[in-house]
């Protein structure tokens, strides 16, 4: 099967962990992924190229920065090791080691590629297929619609709209932008219409935080438990939100109109009403002149107030995050993420890297020779419009 857009981070992640496993069939491997050789060796260099998995997704053959770059001394010993011998990075380790320079053969590789030591090998970029939206529920949208101001304080609408149909399942009024506001009004949402496959949003709070991989925050973490993918615009592009967005100039001109409430009960009212003239009575023209009611049908997927314990496969290695956001594996201390204070995590070995995996999702790579913990965060994955 044709990788959908937003998996591929994931997929190509998984792909090339899986391709460092001993005994593995190259081709095999491929066609169970349903990608072609090329496309294969091309996120294959891609990670030797950089030494991360972080770079899986960008179209450039190098970082864009090295904020945790190798120090200069430790680089110059790994050049000067090359230019002793002229062997690959496998072969080098040892010989490093001996100086007392242990580092993961792909970052010596890394070191190498840098320092122009190694020619890079000239692959074209695989295409990416176009991510369509076929059924109701398949996605939503959600966004703040900017703020009102009110005699006291201020009003933050709420929208979350169904991408296919249209179909405006919430608008809620808030007088602030946290999970707390936000979270009994999601819940409240899908024990009326279910849950969505999946949610795009920005990159505002308080679903996404930058220090966290995928963003994750306690409510993303309450979203990706209720088996909801999570994917976010990119920054600076409201295009790829476009249908909110279109939908909140429809907002605005309906409040121009009817005139700004002036209390957030008020605010809350209106809403209400809105949202049952903007489903059942207004026409839409990307709909053929019929009303999103008209074309909506509630997703049969249930909430569940107790999701289960997610479980991962057999024999993987699975440890639970502490409360402060930390790893401790095989002697390895790393920060990972304080959203998922006490959460299961499944540790991947590879190359010399830990990959950690909360339920499906890759959130973080860690280096434990060089002490770095690195997100893996997909803001530039998103999704077309």
């Amino acid at each position: 099967m044709p990788w959908q857009v937003e998996d591929i981070m994931e997929k190509r992640i998984q792909f090339v962990a899986q391709s460092f496993q001993e005994g593995v069939n190259f081709s095999e491997l491929c066609h169970r992924f349903g990608i072609s050789r090329t496309t294969g060796y091309l996120w294959k260099d891609r990670f030797y190229e950089a030494g991360s998995f972080t770079q899986l997704n960008k179209k450039s053959r190098r970082p864009h920065n090295t904020p945790n770059r190798t120090p200069e001394v430790i680089e110059e010993k790994v050049v000067k090791c090359w230019e002793k011998w002229g062997e690959g990075a496998k072969k080098l380790r040892p010989k490093l080691v001996k100086q007392g320079v242990d580092l993961p053969w792909i970052t010596i590789h890394r070191i190498l590629k840098q320092n122009k030591k190694i020619a890079a090998k000239e692959r074209s970029a695989a295409a990416v297929k176009r991510f369509e939206r076929e059924r109701p529920n398949e996605l939503w949208q959600m966004d703040f619609k900017g703020d009102y101001p009110l005699p006291k304080g201020r009003c933050y609408p709420l929208s979350i709209l169904d991408d296919r149909t249209r179909f405006l399942v919430g608008a809620h009024g808030l007088d602030r932008q946290t999970r707390e506001e936000v979270q009994p009004c999601l819940i409240e949402t899908f024990e009326r219409y279910g849950l969505p496959e999946a949610i795009l949003s920005d990159h505002g709070t308080p679903w996404w935080n930058v220090n966290n991989g995928h963003g994750l925050t306690k409510l993303s973490v309450f979203l990706i438990q209720q088996g909801i993918r999570l994917y976010h615009g990119r920054i600076g592009h409201p295009q790829t939100q476009g249908k909110v967005e279109r939908f909140h100039r429809t907002l605005n001109e309906a409040v121009r109109h009817r005139g700004l409430p002036d209390s957030l009960e008020a605010w809350r009212t209106f809403l209400r009403e809105f949202r049952t003239m903007y489903n059942e009575e207004r026409p839409h023209e990307a709909l053929g002149m019929v009303t999103p009611a008209e074309r909506y049908t509630p997703s049969p997927r249930p909430y569940h107030p107790h999701p289960p314990e997610w479980e991962y496969p057999p024999g993987a290695p699975v440890t639970r995050i502490t409360p402060s956001g930390w790893l401790t594996y095989k002697g390895c201390h790393a920060f990972v993420c304080e959203a998922l204070a006490g959460e299961r995590v499944q540790v991947e070995e590879a190359e010399g890297l830990l990959l950690i995996r909360y339920r499906n999702l890759y959130i973080r790579e860690i280096e434990p020779a060089a002490g770095k913990s690195i997100p893996l965060i997909l803001d530039d994955q998103s999704v077309n419009d």
